[in-house]
């Protein structure tokens, strides 16, 4: 993996451009929400994980839910209208779609999708909690952000995000 402070510069550089606060908490890599939860502590805030899936017509979603949460793909597809079964999306398409390395996959990197093929949903009950935690385009950190902070990000970057209430 490159180095985190350049991997995370540019998602810095337009937080600011936006006049976004995001305070990042860094700590060694984690790759699973278990390994997140022994570390973080008390952080406070959501805490999630994200899903980047495709379906049998090559559209792709990005998919943000509480990390605790149990997802049916299979009632998933019909919320967001996906054709077909959804499945997930391998490495290749993932760094090619968003910029990220599997491990690494957060709401942020829909600023790297500037051609806007991927689209963002985001479950109803991460907004539930202030601020939302998520990698800073690696996983070597947690950036804190608040929700409504999150959500103009979002806008800002062409990615209005798909609310929805998990099946």
């Amino acid at each position: 993996m490159s180095d985190p402070d350049i991997i995370e510069a540019p998602l810095l550089a337009r937080l600011s451009e936006l006049g976004i606060t995001v305070t990042i908490h860094r700590h060694p890599p984690l790759h699973t929400v278990t390994e997140s939860r022994a570390l973080r502590g008390d952080l406070p805030g959501a805490h999630i994980k994200n899903l980047f899936l495709r379906d049998k017509k090559r559209r792709k979603w990005l998919v943000t839910v509480p990390e605790d949460a149990e997802v049916d793909l299979k009632a998933l597809r019909h919320v967001i209208g996906a054709s077909g079964n959804l499945s997930f999306g391998n490495t290749e398409l993932l760094v090619e779609s968003l910029g990220v390395e599997p491990g690494s996959v957060t709401p942020f990197a829909v600023m790297n999708d500037t051609d806007c093929e991927v689209a963002m949903v985001l479950a109803r009950s991460v907004l539930d909690h202030d601020p939302v935690n998520a990698h800073p385009l690696h996983n070597e950190a947690t950036a804190a952000i608040a929700k409504a902070d999150l959500l103009r990000f979002l806008e800002a970057c062409d990615h209005r995000p798909m609310i929805i209430n998990l099946p």
